[in-house]
């Protein structure tokens, strides 16, 4: 499954990388408030349903952040605003250490979002462009990891903050660490060259204006934008109703300590790393639209078996690799299909509004699931949710054409007019 790294030139590698590392402490600075929620809500009083608020405000700056990224990605450059919303994120997750009230927390997680959806758009176009067509479903598969590292990484910080420190301290220290995140922007200044895509379109001349962030909506784009949209949403939508709610149900449900609940979940996150690997994998062996539909399935019925299979705490440790291996995978094959959707002068935008903007819709599963609690058991609110999200992207897809294979040169070279299902139609 790794033997194609070895076929990989030292820019592609080099690219990885540093795509891989954002995408690393993007996760870990997004996965830490969901440590903090039990904290906060007993230090200061906050329903589920404000905590949820504060996770969906998040992901909702986060669409507007990814959608202007990407096209400020495609007027300046992939690198230049991948060095920016990498530093923003850092920073505004660090301030969040000082916050003293719901309505301070609300605001800088808010603005953390707008980094955090950047970071994506502009990380995955990169990667989509410099990654040769043969190894793009692997490659940008490979960076996907890092979505999973860093979640694990986000678990054990906290399993070890919250064992050392006060609990009413270990929360501030946990988002004090965020600001790490912003030393990787120096390595990335030195070493990641633009791609040569966008450098071939930057060399004609032609610099976007403001109107560019509607390219994606304009003509016969407009429909594959929508669809593309809601297909992200209901995969997004799965993720937040699991993950987001995972460590409340298992100190509140399950009854377990906060160090114990940091490692069950840092145990989860090699079952998501195993799903970034295999979705990669398959991405490249039998097409995108075929593995997100394993991915959906799996996903449904692994959210039933580990809520309602009466298991102990050692089954239920063990059931958390499946469970997440099976949500996860979906995402490998996220980028690189969106990737050979979008021609090079609008990929910013196109990609970086559809995941973005169906990551933020997704999240009104995650609050629901808050708001529901007050009708029905954490649990079966998770499970409800979960399955009614991966519905919807199943339902997307069958509307969807499959993309592995396509070459992005025979994109650009197809006017922006013509149909993107015509545009690359046959396999290369």
């Amino acid at each position: 499954m790794l033997e194609w790294l070895r076929d990989l030139t030292s820019r592609e590698r080099k690219t990885m990388l540093a795509c891989w590392g954002g995408w690393t402490l993007d996760g870990f600075d997004q996965q830490l408030y969901s440590y903090v929620v039990p904290t906060v809500i007993a230090a200061w009083g906050m329903s589920t349903g404000k905590a949820g608020t504060i996770g969906t405000v998040t992901v909702v700056t986060s669409s507007f952040g990814g959608w202007f990224a990407g096209a400020l990605a495609d007027r300046f450059g992939r690198v230049r605003v991948l060095q920016i919303a990498i530093l923003w994120y850092s920073v505004f997750t660090f301030l969040c250490a000082f916050a003293q009230d719901y309505t301070q927390l609300f605001i800088l997680r808010g603005l953390h979002g707008l980094g955090f959806g950047g970071e994506w758009a502009t990380g995955a176009v990169l990667m989509g462009e410099v990654i040769r067509d043969k190894y793009r479903g692997r490659g940008v598969g490979f960076v996907q990891t890092g979505a999973a590292v860093g979640p694990g990484l986000a678990a054990l910080t906290s399993a070890a903050l919250y064992a050392m420190l006060p609990e009413a301290i270990a929360w501030r220290a946990l988002f004090a660490v965020g600001i790490l995140p912003a030393l990787l922007v120096l390595w990335i200044r030195r070493s990641i060259p633009e791609s040569t895509a966008f450098a071939g379109r930057a060399e004609s001349g032609a610099r976007p204006g403001l109107s560019h962030l509607l390219s994606a909506f304009r003509g016969r784009y407009l429909w594959l934008t929508i669809r593309v949209s809601l297909m992200v949403m209901g995969a997004q939508g799965g993720v937040w109703a699991v993950n987001f709610w995972m460590p409340t149900y298992l100190r509140t449900v399950r009854h377990l300590t906060a160090t114990n609940t940091g490692l069950y979940v840092a145990v989860q996150a090699c079952g998501a790393l195993a799903g970034f690997l295999i979705g990669a994998y398959l991405a490249d062996a039998i097409g995108r639209r075929w593995t997100f539909f394993i991915s959906a399935v799996a996903s449904i019925v692994m959210v039933l078996v580990y809520l309602y299979l009466p298991v102990g705490d050692t089954g239920l440790l063990l059931l958390g690799i499946p469970l997440n291996a099976s949500i996860l995978m979906k995402f490998a094959p996220m980028g690189p299909f969106m990737t050979e959707l979008y021609p090079t002068e609008i990929r910013g935008t196109g990609q970086g509004f559809c995941y973005n903007a169906g990551r933020a819709v997704g999240t009104v599963f995650m609050t629901a699931i808050g708001f529901a609690t007050a009708v029905m058991p954490l649990g079966s609110a998770i499970a409800f949710f979960a399955t009614l999200a991966h519905l919807l992207m199943i339902v997307m897809l069958l509307t969807l054409p499959e993309t592995r294979g396509r070459l992005i040169a025979n994109l650009d070279e197809a006017p922006s007019s013509v149909a993107p299902s015509r545009v690359a139609s046959g396999r290369n």
